[in-house]
């Protein structure tokens, strides 16, 4: 039962409620992220074959993938539940490495014919931020 509305009349709560839930939705699909996680299986056995980078907190396997986006940073974050038993302290690390990720692709090139594969270290939890995100940075950029 729609109501139509003449000039000048008020309309209700109800209807800005949902004028103001569509104004949200649009603005979040205008917000897209870059970064899309990896989701087949496969892509994750082809990458483990490829080259990799190891640091202290994690070791970054990249390569390229065939039928990907280019446009988009293809990227997934891996911690090892034998590693670290809490999953709220896995989930914390995927999220700091997430946030990370977020800032590379603002600050620095990354190249976005490859994909990438995170796997966090347990050393990861012991220190900060500052210093974990340095050092991602520094691989990122050795990548070409």
């Amino acid at each position: 039962m729609e109501e139509l509305y003449w000039l000048g009349e008020e309309k209700k709560e109800e209807d800005l409620w949902f004028l103001k839930l569509q104004e949200k939705k649009n603005k979040y699909l205008k917000m897209k992220s870059k970064i899309v996680a990896l989701s087949r299986n496969e892509d994750f056995k082809n990458l483990l074959k490829k080259k990799k980078i190891s640091n202290k907190y994690s070791t970054i396997f990249f390569g390229i993938i065939k039928n990907k986006d280019n446009k988009k940073l293809n990227i997934s974050f891996v911690t090892r539940k034998a590693q670290i038993k809490s999953s709220v302290r896995r989930n914390r690390v995927k999220r700091i490495l997430r946030d990370i990720m977020n800032e590379a692709v603002k600050k620095i090139s990354i190249n976005y014919n490859f994909s990438y594969l995170v796997i966090a270290k347990i050393t990861m939890l012991n220190n900060e931020y500052a210093i974990i995100k340095d050092t991602l940075f520094q691989d990122f950029k050795k990548i070409k």
